[in-house]
């Protein structure tokens, strides 16, 4: 936990913008893996932990902004529940050290809640993203899951709150990402031909645990860096693989890093993966040139386009006017997600309460293909932490489908995409914080300049 007075001035500030009625706040619950003892490892709300700093299972809050009383709802340990995890502070003390004097028993949530509504308070609360929560909100306040309302209001004071980052946010963010980037160097330590993908894997996930981290997201470790979100560790790496790395560590507070780094599993790449490579790099570089408080995220995005458009063209890949193939969208073929997405207390800052209002500041999105998947889009701000991390694929399923439909020929060269059919994915990925003047890297470099990932190989054993 932060410092006592960093979570009453949250709360201050969090009352002043919403205004009236009650805000409702709830915690997670333990969550059973296949019985009800033997539960997935427990991770509280990211919401709950910014305005409580109580990382504890079975708690709910309410802030009464017309009363000025923040109570926290949850129940003391019973001696059956001290005889297996230990003696620990009480949930008063717990409360105290969060700024928070009014606690009381679980059972009266559900009484607080209804004379609020019988009396014709509001009653805010923030979108679901556990089936419990919607339950919990059935019984405590009469609202069908399916019918669930949450409060604009609510949730567009806590993104303004939660977007821009304090110093004391930062440093936690900056840890993350050092121990993040330890990850991704034990990976590059650790590829080679023959070895499994559980095994690097393994060896990644050892790192976060040794510094008392967990996992801010599933670990993607793939000789198949063309599906996104490939979370399957069950190949063995060949010569001629790139093997792509997104890991992240989460601290003991909940702050996360994102890294994704992208080696050949020989110690040089190829020539055609070299060439892949450089593209995606020069994406990076001029997309992290761009990086300043009043830009429009969507603009960096198509500048990241319009390099990885010229650069297929140069070998053959692609055709035309690069800023006309992005804006059609034909870049998607080989670039179908976002350039970035913001950071915090969850790697995708704030996802549960929707990208309209984190991503897009409530602007609509775009329902193109590859850009729909914008993340993040609006303009930029002194304290925001977002990631940069363009990406190449060739995904065959995606190259046959176009291919089939004579997708945007006039920009792509099918027979030439058709030879580069099982090459892969190429993803590297940093974190970055907006500053008064431009963006910071988060964390410990790593260079991802071929020839640097190339040194790091060849003085492997």
């Amino acid at each position: 936990m932060f410092k006592k007075e960093t979570y009453t001035e949250r709360r201050a500030a969090l009352k002043k913008a919403v205004g009236t009625g009650l805000l409702l706040f709830l915690g997670n619950d333990e969550s059973s893996c296949n019985y009800a003892d033997n539960t997935y490892p427990f991770r509280q709300d990211s919401s709950f932990l910014y305005f409580f700093g109580l990382p504890f299972a079975g708690l709910a809050a309410v802030i009464d902004l017309d009363e000025d009383r923040e109570t926290v709802f949850g129940d003391e340990l019973t001696m059956d529940a001290i005889v297996w995890t230990g003696a620990r502070p009480t949930l008063r003390e717990k409360s105290a050290a969060a700024g928070i004097c009014h606690v009381k028993p679980s059972r009266e949530l559900e009484a607080c809640l209804r004379e609020a509504v019988r009396t014709g308070r509001p009653v805010h609360y923030l979108p679901s993203y556990r089936p419990e929560h919607q339950i919990k909100l059935w019984r405590l306040l009469g609202t069908l899951p399916d019918n669930e309302t949450p409060s604009t209001p609510f949730v567009r004071a806590v993104v303004n709150l939660r977007n821009c980052k304090t110093e004391e946010e930062i440093a936690e963010i900056e840890k993350a990402c050092r121990v993040s980037a330890e990850m991704h160097l034990a990976m590059i330590r650790t590829v080679r031909p023959g070895i499994r993908e559980c095994e690097v894997a393994a060896a990644v996930e050892a790192v976060a645990a040794a510094q008392n981290c967990r996992l801010s997201f599933p670990t993607i470790a793939t000789v198949n860096g063309q599906t996104l979100h490939n979370h399957d560790h069950g190949n063995r790496v060949k010569s001629g693989d790139l093997f792509l790395l997104d890991a992240g560590a989460e601290t003991e507070t909940g702050y996360a890093g994102d890294l994704s780094t992208t080696v050949p599993a020989d110690p040089v790449f190829t020539a055609r993966q070299r060439d892949i490579h450089d593209i995606q790099q020069a994406s990076c570089a001029a997309s992290v040139a761009a990086l300043r408080p009043g830009i429009r995220f969507e603009e960096v995005y198509d500048l990241s386009a319009r390099i990885i458009v010229d650069g297929l063209k140069s070998l053959g890949l692609m055709r035309g006017d690069a800023a006309e193939a992005v804006a059609a969208g034909a870049h998607a073929l080989f670039y179908p997600h976002g350039l970035g997405h913001m950071m915090g207390l969850d790697v995708h800052d704030m996802e549960n309460l929707g990208e309209l209002y984190v991503g897009y500041d409530g602007q609509p999105r775009s329902r193109q293909f590859g850009r729909r998947s914008l993340r993040l889009a609006r303009r930029l701000e002194p304290g925001f932490v977002h990631t940069i991390e363009p990406g190449i694929y060739f995904i065959p399923e995606l190259i046959d489908q176009w291919h089939e439909g004579k997708r945007f020929a006039d920009f792509i060269n099918y027979d030439r995409v058709m030879t580069y059919r099982d090459f892969g994915g190429i993803r590297n990925e940093d974190d970055y914080l907006i500053t008064d003047t431009g963006a910071r890297l988060l964390g410990t470099k790593i260079s991802r300049k071929a020839e640097d990932l190339e040194k790091m190989r060849g003085e492997l054993p």
